[in-house]
This record gives C-alpha cells, structure tokens and sequence, in this order.
C-alpha cells in the first residue's frame, strides 16, 4: 500500500481563498461583495447585536416596566438547630464559631437559626435571626437565644 492510495473519509475538497477588491473577473472585484455606499461598505465599521438597520431596535421599542427589589434584598444564611450538637455542653455560639466550624460557608448579611432537627446540649446561641422553633428548642434544653442587631445607615 501506498500512502497516496489512501482515501480519506468525506469531502475533504477546500475551498479556494477568495481574493476580493482584485477586478472584475475575480466576481469580488470593484466593491469586494460589500455592496454600495453607507456604513457598511465603510473600513472599521461594526455595528451592535441590536442593530436593525436604522429602524427602532426591540430593547428600544419595549417599555420599561415593573420594579425588583433585588438590590434591597439581604443576604442571611441559614443553620439549622441540629447542627450545633457539634459544640460543647454550656458554651456561647455565634456567626464566628459556625465559620470556623465549617458549618456555614460565610458570614454574608446574617445568619437564621431554623428548628430542623433535635438539640441535644445547653447552648447560648448568637444569630440575627430565629424561627419559632429554633427558639422553642433551644431554651427547651434550657440554652438561651440572643439575637445580634445590626445598625443601619
């Protein structure tokens, strides 16, 4: 076997490189497949995504409505009351013992203690905020919850 008798798979046919701007018998010649006058025959010009070729574009034609609270909207990372069974019996917890504990992945606007799950020590617990049943169960085991308040500008 030869290696010129190999076949390749497919059509492997390229194109030839098309040289636009060289003449008339090129079939790109004169205006090199840009057409006529305006922006567009023009070097450099780049119009954006929503261009609709001078009409009104859709982002423009479209009214602005409703409102998002979003930039209003506050961060608070939750935790769950079983989660501190990992603490000793009688000792303070708060937002800075769970991040060192690993048991939230950041600080953020706060944190919220919520009743899922069973407590099974005494614990004086920090947060920003408390479910009714978080509270239940920790002052249940005869811990306390105090709640951090934060100033606002």
């Amino acid at each position: 076997m030869e290696f010129s008798d190999i076949k390749l798979r497919g059509n492997t046919r390229k194109k030839p490189m098309v040289r636009k701007g060289r003449g008339p018998g090129t079939g790109k010649g004169m205006t090199a497949g840009r057409g006529g006058k305006g922006a567009s025959a023009r070097t450099g010009f780049s119009h954006k995504f929503y261009f609709e070729g001078g009409q009104m574009p859709l982002v423009r034609r479209l009214p602005k409505v409703g409102f998002n609270n979003h930039r209003f909207s506050k961060d608070i990372v939750v935790l769950n009351v079983e989660k501190l069974n990992d603490f000793d019996d009688g000792a303070t917890v708060g937002p800075d013992e769970f991040l060192k504990a690993g048991l939230i992945n950041k600080l953020a606007d706060g944190v919220k203690m919520l009743g899922n799950g069973e407590i099974a020590k005494k614990l004086t617990v920090r947060a920003h905020r408390f479910s009714k049943s978080a509270r239940q169960k920790i002052e249940a085991k005869g811990g306390k919850c105090e709640q951090i308040v934060v100033k606002q500008d």
